[in-house]
């Protein structure tokens, strides 16, 4: 395991080559930013909106997946504002045991500010199968909910002819997940190709009591379907000079988003503007930690270094505290949802911990052995 030299990103994630000089790709990326003209990136923003074209049969001209948190409220006015287009809001929406209350009031925000949101809600009974599932056999809950997350939008856009999604990261500039990649940095049309999507694969879905027709809404479009219909993905993250977690946590926070109160410790966030509408992401974010070695503290930090907001040192300190920490009671809430026991839910996740990274002291208990920063084993 090796840290990047300039920031904290971990060569253990997934899709991600650091140079010869240890340096990751969204450290390199960051590097180049110096140089741009964004004036320049401002009027190719342009040339991209063109894409758009109000479709009768829909109304609108572009399409972009929401949850009501950060990075959606923030997008969608900057498009309905800035960029002047009419978007069609669409959300995936979570059965009534895992949305929370605050979920719930962050999407009556974002179309109380003036959207129109379409909502997805996918069969409750398959989803929480596919869940267990996924849980049970990756020790991932999310690998199936993450499919229909990814799948729902482009699926509208088709449907309803609307040609152009906007989105907000480039995951291979901003995270390092280079499989992503498009014809150029802000061509989001490659996203099928990312570690989270396995490149289509479903048939780990199905079973004699899950067949194909029940999973439709989780399923990607072929790169046949989009091409036909002229789809085009763009990442809005690639135009936007002051585009970052933090940014659009402050920006959101101001036009009316809920945000956490529970303590970093007990979210493994530092912030409490990540996952707002659901609490089950945290446990699996604390998963990842422990296949990985890398949380969803890493992701702030990683980018607070680059932007100057976080020296290397107090990075460290952050991710030594709070990366992979998750709540009980979050864990106990899922395990009841699934139907198994607590002791149960660390039987499997127990499995999968890496044990080149972790130490384990007892099931359910595990120390890092790498030293943050540095990489090295102890």
């Amino acid at each position: 395991m090796k840290f990047c030299v300039k920031c904290l990103q971990t060569d253990t994630r997934p899709g991600i080559k650091f140079d010869n000089h240890g340096i990751c790709p969204a450290c390199r990326y960051h590097e180049s930013l110096k140089k741009v003209s964004w004036s320049d990136r401002f009027a190719e923003l342009q040339d991209v909106k063109k894409l758009g074209k109000i479709n009768s049969l829909s109304g609108y001209d572009c399409i972009i997946g929401v949850s009501g948190g950060k990075d959606s409220l923030r997008q969608c006015k900057f498009v309905k504002d800035v960029l002047k287009m009419k978007p069609l809001a669409v959300c995936l929406s979570y059965p009534p045991e895992q949305v929370t209350q605050r979920g719930v009031n962050n999407l009556t925000n974002l179309t109380n500010n003036g959207f129109d949101c379409l909502t997805i809600q996918p069969s409750p009974g398959i989803w929480r199968k596919l869940m267990r599932k996924g849980f049970y056999e990756h020790a991932n809950w999310c690998k199936s909910t993450e499919l229909a997350l990814f799948s729902s939008v482009p699926r509208m856009a088709i449907a309803y002819q609307i040609p152009l999604i906007w989105r907000g990261e480039n995951s291979a500039l901003q995270l390092g997940d280079l499989n992503v990649m498009g014809k150029s940095s802000w061509d989001g049309n490659n996203l099928r190709k990312m570690n989270t999507l396995a490149n289509g694969d479903f048939s780990w879905m199905l079973d004699d009591t899950i067949t194909q027709k029940d999973i439709l809404q989780y399923l990607y479009p072929s790169e046949f379907d989009i091409k036909r219909s002229g789809l085009q993905i763009a990442f809005l993250g690639y135009f936007w000079e002051i585009w970052s977690l933090r940014d659009n946590g402050a920006y959101s926070a101001l036009n009316g988003l809920e945000i956490r109160t529970q303590k970093p410790w007990q979210i493994g966030d530092h912030t409490g503007v990540t996952s707002l509408d659901e609490d089950w992401v945290t446990l699996n974010q604390m998963i990842k930690y422990l296949k990985f070695g890398f949380g969803r503290v890493s992701d702030y930090v990683n980018e607070d270094i680059r932007n100057g907001r976080l020296t290397r040192d107090e990075g460290i300190s952050l991710l030594r505290k709070y990366d992979g920490k998750c709540s009980k009671d979050y864990i106990r809430s899922f395990c009841k949802y699934i139907d198994i026991t607590y002791d149960e839910f660390w039987v499997v996740v127990d499995k999968y911990v890496n044990k080149k990274l972790f130490r384990k002291i007892s099931i359910g208990k595990y120390e890092p052995m790498f030293e943050i920063g540095v990489g090295a084993i102890r």
